[in-house]
């Protein structure tokens, strides 16, 4: 727990698709995908990856021109480019902008982070392909963040870092995916509890039951003793 990081220092698809990093077992197809790609970045990009920011989540319609206006306004621009189709030419929605400083770069990476350009909300953060060590694509079942309603989320990244993995006080916090469920579901064991319900809830009910009859027939020896002393009485 003390090496505990909520963004990730080594990309890992399994931790990736995990919310607290300790799954065991791929939970989707996706995550699988990754653990068996055997991905290579791109060395063909031009620019130093530690000035070169990741711009993502852009209007179809935002052009280069459009990138530069904005994003010039943190500081001098050594390099920009959108991602385009290569059939179609249309945008891929992302692109990269490469700062001569890293000034600029610091202070765009934190206020040009969910600023609206063209209507919509783009999501900036550090170049990850060339920087994190096993990096695996979104396309190949990797990457990180993503939305809910797509079914592939990762997790270890700006935009959805880990959850701090639950200590339940064995030394086992990061032990693994399920394992903490397994100690949860040991516990309830020994408290009582299965999985219709608290365990031996008929046998407390029989001996209610059982309870109750005898005060009941306690109760009756009692009114028929005095029924017969009034009896005696007469």
């Amino acid at each position: 727990m003390s090496d505990w990081c909520p963004i990730a220092k080594e990309y890992d698809p399994l931790k990736a698709g995990s919310i607290d990093g300790t799954d065991v077992e791929p939970h989707d197809r996706a995550v699988w995908r990754a653990m068996c790609a055997r991905y290579r970045p791109n060395k063909g990009v031009a620019g130093d990856p530690l000035l070169t920011l990741f711009v993502a989540r852009l209007n179809p319609q935002t052009t280069e021109e459009k990138l530069h206006s904005v994003f010039s306004k943190y500081g001098d621009i050594r390099r920009l480019r959108l991602v385009r189709d290569v059939v179609t030419g249309f945008s891929k929605r992302y692109a990269f902008v490469e700062y001569k400083e890293e000034r600029s770069l610091t202070r765009a990476r934190r206020d040009a982070n969910k600023l609206l350009v063209d209507q919509h909300e783009v999501f900036v953060d550090f170049e990850q392909e060339r920087i994190l060590k096993g990096w695996v694509p979104r396309r190949l079942g990797g990457g990180l963040g993503g939305k809910k309603e797509s079914g592939q989320l990762r997790f270890g990244g700006r935009d959805r870092p880990f959850r701090k993995p639950i200590n339940f006080g064995n030394g086992g916090g990061g032990g693994g995916g399920g394992g903490g469920a397994a100690q949860e579901r040991e516990g309830e064991g020994s408290r009582g509890w299965d999985r219709h319900g608290p365990r031996g809830r008929e046998d407390r009910y029989r001996q209610r039951e059982a309870d109750w009859g005898s005060r009941d027939r306690r109760d009756y020896r009692d009114r028929d003793r005095e029924d017969r002393r009034h009896r005696d009485r007469r």
